[in-house]
């Protein structure tokens, strides 16, 4: 089996990811492939399947090792092209004339949001993690997570896209980034129901209560310190309180590089309550096409990535030091050279 594997099984097409050795990072050339086969299948199946093979993570984020090493050689156009593809398959999926169910287990992160978390039937489990942590190496939260974030309950998505914080299964469901409860041991059963049947109502027979959602529990608390106007309050507000709730958001907003963290307040301001997911990638974009020239991008993967020393030397010492001019610079038209979503199907 390749890295990932598209079949058509019974009524169903079936994507399965199978990069468990590095937590099935999304590559370029697996996302051409899942689209090619969503394209195939439009009219041959009754429903898609897309998950992954082991059980430590349904795909932690996309291949950002390859992002890195175009970036060293110089090549911007490499990453442009690796997420205009990938925004695209983001709509394609949401997009979809037939039902796609998947299953989320372990760790979703970035890109595995992109791939998972847009579908019409989002599965999730005991193991589930569900993060968009794209601040902390210098992008901000993409594949169509923006618009998750911010139509999240009430500054829910503040809090998750600027400290990283993770959702259990119960927290996914509550803030909109999942849909069902199905007990892990009794994933292959379903599989097999649906794969059998092509009926997507058979989910229902297998679903049961999630466990309890803690952010939901904490939602007054996320309200109080994240609906602030501007960032430089929230991480204000946040430092000068000594509930552990503050101090853990305060960690998660130093991993962040200031400029991410800007850019992403002002993307999840603009998207509150309005948009479509479209719009939302679209304005991803505009980032992420300058996050390897004019971001932080190469520096936070080498931190995080290459060598692993978790210092990475920010383009800004503090968020108060980001600029509304800088801000505006990153998130400007692209003019020519701006997302084109149109002929997705």
């Amino acid at each position: 089996m390749n890295d990932v594997s598209c079949r058509i099984d019974g009524h169903v097409g079936r994507i399965t990811l199978n990069r468990p050795d590095v937590l099935n990072a999304l590559t370029h050339e697996m996302c051409l492939a899942i689209e090619a086969a969503l394209d195939e299948w439009r009219d041959s199946v009754r429903l898609v399947i897309i998950e992954a093979a082991g059980n430590k993570a349904f795909c932690a984020g996309g291949d950002i090792a390859s992002l890195y090493e175009s970036a060293q050689r110089g090549d911007i156009a490499y990453g442009r092209k690796f997420w205009q593809d990938e925004y695209r398959l983001n709509a394609k999926l949401a997009e979809y004339p037939v039902p796609i169910v998947s299953f989320l287990q372990g760790f979703v992160m970035g890109g595995g949001v992109g791939l998972g978390c847009h579908t019409s039937h989002r599965i999730v489990c005991e193991s589930t993690k569900i993060a968009m942590p794209e601040c902390g190496i210098g992008l901000l939260p993409d594949v169509g997570g923006s618009l998750l974030l911010a139509n999240a309950p009430g500054f829910l998505g503040r809090y998750l896209g600027l400290t990283g914080a993770r959702m259990g299964p119960g927290d996914a469901i509550f803030a909109g980034f999942a849909d069902t409860f199905v007990a892990y041991d009794q994933w292959d059963q379903l599989k097999s129901a649906l794969v059998q049947t092509g009926d997507i109502a058979e989910i229902a027979n297998f679903a049961s209560t999630a466990p309890a959602s803690a952010m939901a529990n904490d939602l007054a608390t996320i309200d109080r310190y994240f609906a602030s106007d501007t960032l430089n309050k929230i991480a204000a507000n946040l430092q000068d309180s000594d509930t552990e709730f503050a101090q853990r958001a305060v960690k998660g907003l130093k991993r962040g590089a200031p400029l991410a963290l800007s850019c992403c307040m002002a993307v999840l301001k603009t998207l509150r309550g309005t948009h479509g997911l479209r719009d939302a990638l679209a304005l991803e974009f505009r980032f992420t096409a300058r996050a390897v020239a004019q971001g932080d991008f190469p520096e936070g993967v080498r931190a995080a990535i290459i060598d692993k020393d978790n210092a990475p030397n920010w383009a800004h010492a503090a968020i108060s030091d980001v600029t509304s001019s800088e801000v505006d610079a990153m998130l400007s038209d692209l003019g020519s050279e701006a997302l084109n979503l149109e002929t997705v199907l």
